[in-house]
């Protein structure tokens, strides 16, 4: 071969080299700073989750939570998508006010429950209690957050901080409890007395948090925000 030819082969190289190093960045994932250690931002924004027709559109929950899966390294395994419950508890902001959880066992005989929820960032699991319920009791629960920030709140005090912001779509932007556990990694909250209201916020980079309890009964759920509270009951 010619010298002409090789370095024209060397060239075509880094042509194509330079072309295809071009990072790809998931849908709801923002492009990060360019470092060794930098992570993609986590960004969702309402519409992200509605269909063409304006109604909430669950698959695209389950790809935003699997995302965010992903980014933590929580592992996918069979079943997961098919068996996660997303909500946007008929609001149509699930970006701002929704819930993803995974059950694992509910066992109303012996009384034992482990599921596993899904925040996305600045996602708000609205304010709710339990109640006795179907020959239930009410529910006796506590989190242990696995990867992320949860802001965990429930009563006591207020302290709630600048990185917490109830939505207008939760209650017109209310609460009934201020008293907030900015929970990370490791940090188990249980719920301060049963019967109690109780929510959560996601932080920065959402979170994935373990919720064990004694029983889960759908029906003796209510939420504070009257809407909501409907939606739910009937959904």
């Amino acid at each position: 071969m010619s010298g002409d030819t090789n370095l024209h082969r060397r060239n075509l190289l880094k042509a194509a080299m330079a072309t295809t190093a071009v990072p790809l960045v998931p849908a709801g994932l923002a492009q990060a700073e360019n470092t060794p250690t930098a992570k993609p931002r986590i960004r969702y924004r309402n519409e992200d989750f509605l269909s063409a027709q304006g109604q909430f559109d669950a698959d695209k929950a389950k790809d935003a939570i699997e995302a965010l899966c992903r980014y933590h390294g929580y592992p996918l395994f069979p079943q997961f998508r098919e068996n996660l419950w997303v909500s946007d508890y008929g609001r149509g902001k699930f970006a701002e006010v929704g819930l993803a959880a995974y059950m694992f066992v509910n066992n109303t005989k012996d009384q034992y429950m482990m599921l596993d929820i899904f925040l996305l960032p600045q996602q708000m699991l609205p304010e709710h209690w339990h109640v006795e319920g179907e020959g239930n009791p009410a529910k006796r629960e506590g989190w242990l957050v696995r990867w992320g920030v949860s802001h965990i709140v429930g009563i006591g005090e207020p302290n709630l901080g600048p990185d917490v912001t109830v939505p207008k779509s939760h209650w017109d932007g209310q609460v009934t409890t201020k008293h907030e556990v900015a929970a990370t990694p490791g940090v188990f909250v249980p719920l301060a007395e049963v019967g109690t209201r109780h929510w959560q916020y996601g932080g920065p980079e959402g979170a994935i948090i373990t919720e064990v309890a004694n029983v889960h009964t759908n029906s003796a759920v209510r939420h504070s925000d009257p809407a909501l509270n409907k939606y739910f009951l009937e959904h």
